[in-house]
């Protein structure tokens, strides 16, 4: 009865699903994998901020390049503000408002400048009358503590693109850019300071990147009840396909038919009377 599994049409059709279950099983458990591994790395990284928090500020030079484990750790820089480059950073949200960072430039006894966020301030970075309230930043050799933060990018949250900007304002906050407005290097992190001074509010750090609960997070677990069901469905498509020929089988085997179609003839003939006489 069931020897029709023998042929060759359903060895492919078994050798398919031999493959396809383990593959889309496999494939589900590594998205599972991914989207754990993002919730252990957000875990991680509240962590490490509430430990960055409490920890004592280390010089700048000793948490360079900036990582997972390094940003949002207290950074300390010894040197001057470039009060002729200061720059304002447009359109960044806090506490549900709408406001702009103040960006001044740190030229350290390094050589190379540090990008410091001195704070935020409400309202419109090309308003001259909210660009007013922007104090101006201490003068000579100064020490900034601050939270490191890496360089952003185009997809980082909260940044717009530098081109149509007007001058003085900053789209990215990122060494990539910076180097094209001041002409001496620029280290590829930034800070924001601890505690803000003359009207300026103090910016929280940001998580590092891709260690948040993101939207790519999410897709990873979506990725994964789409691939359990991907194997649930070939299971199902098999089971159908296989009682279908079961009970094809077992009908010819009790001698029934399936029905045949009509040909032409046979049709002519049942839709005329004459035929039928």
């Amino acid at each position: 009865m069931y020897r029709f599994l023998l042929t060759p049409r359903w060895w492919w059709i078994n050798v398919f699903v031999v493959l396809a279950i383990p593959f889309c099983l496999f494939m589900g458990s590594w998205q599972l994998g991914r989207f754990e591994s993002r919730v252990d790395s957000h875990r991680d990284q509240q962590t490490q901020a509430d430990e960055a928090r409490a920890a004592t500020a280390q010089p700048l030079r000793d948490l360079l390049p900036v990582s997972t484990e390094t940003s949002g750790r207290q950074a300390t820089a010894t040197g001057r503000y470039d009060t002729g480059h200061q720059l304002l950073v447009p359109d960044r949200d806090l506490d549900d408002r709408t406001g702009f960072y103040v960006l001044t430039l740190l030229r350290t006894d390094g050589g190379k400048a540090l990008p410091v966020v001195r704070g935020w301030l409400p309202g419109d970075a090309g308003s001259t009358a909210d660009t007013a309230k922007v104090p101006a930043p201490p003068s000579g050799q100064v020490t900034v503590t601050g939270a490191l933060q890496a360089s952003e990018s185009s997809t980082s949250k909260g940044v717009r693109a530098s081109g149509g900007l007007p001058q003085g304002q900053l789209g990215v906050i990122s060494a990539a850019t910076l180097v094209n407005l001041v002409p001496y290097g620029v280290y590829d992190a930034w800070i924001t300071v601890t505690k803000s001074t003359g009207g300026l509010t103090a910016v929280p750090p940001a998580a590092a990147p891709n260690s948040g609960l993101d939207l790519k997070a999410f897709q990873n677990l979506g990725y994964t009840g789409e691939w359990f069901v991907f194997a649930g469905f070939v299971v199902f498509m098999w089971f159908r396909l296989f009682r279908r020929e079961a009970e094809t089988a077992r009908d010819i085997a009790l001698g029934i038919t399936p029905e045949q179609p009509l040909g032409p003839d046979d049709a002519r003939q049942k839709r005329s009377p004459a035929g039928a006489a």
